[in-house]
């Protein structure tokens, strides 16, 4: 299946880039919304960390992330004095020092199952299963879970949008743009994306849920393309595998490298 063209797909609006007054729910619950803190609302240009207003929601999967991939992390940071963390003490830079730790002294395919481990953990058991009988791999699913990306990732990888694309021949809505990610722009590691995000949340789906889903990064502005109800490449025939380290923001790049040593088993 080819990705052939795509195009931003209009859907009802939702303000997750500022964080707003407190809303009503349909529960009548009320809940504040938080996101990007920047004045435009949208990420900072590249070169630029983009600053964020993170809520009880953001701070709740970055701690449930963050303990579990402590487990693989070896020595805790040294800033941490050894303290057991609580549930609301992570942030995302926190988050990101884990997942680099969670990096160094494991190749490739080690640091992907580590993540591969940390996402079952996360589910309740026989999870991926049922997930194969309510979302089988059709047109309907995959644009369910495009749309479902939207505001359950926006935590981990910042706002992003759903786009039309064309798959196998075939206009869906399965499509998400992530316009500059979040998880990438933080840890200015190629390693980290591939390795740590988009290798191991692409088998997840595709071979753990049984439905396909190829990631698209782009290492020139550091945006994102999901496609849902895609195969990914193999990795020897996937460009990023051959993708040089940011060598001027990331702390353990080799400029030296004419691709990042982290993607090299």
């Amino acid at each position: 299946m080819v990705v052939l063209s795509y195009q931003v797909v209009k859907l009802p609006t939702t303000n997750f880039n500022r964080c707003s007054a407190p809303l009503k729910s349909h529960a009548g619950s009320n809940f504040i919304r938080c996101g990007i803190a920047e004045p435009s609302g949208q990420p900072a240009p590249m070169g630029q960390k983009t600053k964020y207003n993170d809520g009880v929601f953001e701070k709740v999967f970055m701690s449930l992330f963050a303990r579990k991939m402590e487990k693989f992390s070896g020595k805790p940071n040294k800033e941490d004095d050894g303290k057991k963390k609580g549930l609301f003490d992570y942030d995302y830079d926190s988050f990101v020092d884990v997942s680099r730790r969670v990096m160094q002294g494991r190749n490739r395919i080690q640091q992907q199952e580590v993540v591969r481990e940390v996402l079952l953990s996360m589910l309740p058991p026989g999870a991926p299963d049922q997930f194969r009988k309510l979302f089988p791999p059709t047109k309907w699913a995959a644009e369910f879970n495009a749309a479902l990306t939207v505001p359950f990732f926006h935590w981990l990888v910042g706002p992003s949008e759903v786009v039309e694309v064309e798959v196998n021949g075939v206009k869906q809505r399965s499509g998400v743009h992530i316009k500059k990610c979040r998880y990438l722009e933080n840890s200015g590691c190629v390693g980290m994306c591939v390795n740590m995000c988009k290798i191991p949340t692409q088998d997840f789906f595709t071979n753990e849920f049984g439905l396909p889903l190829t990631m698209i990064p782009n290492f020139e502005d550091m945006s994102c393309e999901m496609v849902y109800g895609q195969p990914p490449p193999p990795f020897e025939e996937d460009p990023v595998a051959k993708q040089p380290c940011f060598a001027e923001v990331c702390s353990v790049a080799n400029p030296n490298s004419s691709i990042c040593p982290k993607l090299q088993v």
